[in-house]
Formats: C-alpha cells, structure tokens, sequence
C-alpha cells in the first residue's frame, strides 16, 4: 500500500531501527506530534475501550479533512496516538476509512509491543475509524 509521505518517513525511520528499546524510544517521542485533549475535555464518549492505559481520542472533520486530538496517562500510549496522528491528520475522511494497521506491521512496531500494548493500538485505530464513519 502506499502511505502518506509522513507516514512513509515513519516506517523508514523505524525499518532502520534494529534495537527494541531504541523503538521504544523513538515511538515515546512521538508523543510530540499529538494534539493534545484538554483534560476537561476527557469524556466517556472520547475513552478508547480496551486499552490497558487512560487513552482519549477526539476526532473531527474541520475543512474536509480529519483533526485528531488525543490524550493519555501513558507516554508510550502518547506515542501510538502521535503516529496515528501522523497517519490520518490532514486527510480527507474517505482516504483515512481507506487506511489500514498494516503500517504497524510494516514498520515493525508491534512486535515492539507488548500484546496488551498492541491491542491498545490496534482499539484506537479502529476507534479513530469508527468516529469517521459516525461523521460522515
């Protein structure tokens, strides 16, 4: 599949990457790139269900294209949101529904992760594009 050219860097960036914990590493600073929720913003209707961590997700459409703001209790949580923020911020909704997990696979990630982590990851995608088709 071809991914959006940020999203590409990512994979690269991690496919270049043989230690686990320099992953780790790199994976805890993408939580940078998250827009952050507002703590009073935090709700049961924006809780990703099934995830080990506190983790919030808020998704909009703003201008045609999807704005993600994300929270949680975990940096390295923080860091899946960062990516997953690189993966759909700015993209029409219909191109973010087209999106698939496959880039975690392909960039080595989950098996960086443990299972509980990467069932985390793999909620708050199927979150993110659950909320979309809500939207839409």
């Amino acid at each position: 599949m071809s991914w959006n050219p940020a999203l590409q860097e990512i994979i690269d960036e991690f496919v270049d990457i043989d230690d686990q914990f320099e992953k780790l590493e790199v994976l805890i600073e993408f939580a940078d790139q998250v827009n952050h929720l507002p703590l009073e913003e935090w709700s049961d209707d924006n809780l990703v269900k099934g995830c080990q961590s506190i983790a919030h997700l808020q998704v909009e459409i703003r201008e045609g294209t999807i704005f993600l703001m994300a929270a949680a209790d975990a940096k390295l949580v923080q860091g899946l949101q960062g990516i997953l923020t690189v993966a759909v911020q700015g993209l029409s909704p219909q191109n973010a529904l087209e999106l698939t997990p496959d880039f975690a696979v392909e960039m080595g990630l989950l098996n960086t992760l443990t299972p509980s982590r990467s069932n985390g990851f793999r909620n708050m995608f199927d979150t993110i594009q659950t909320k979309i088709k809500e939207m839409i």
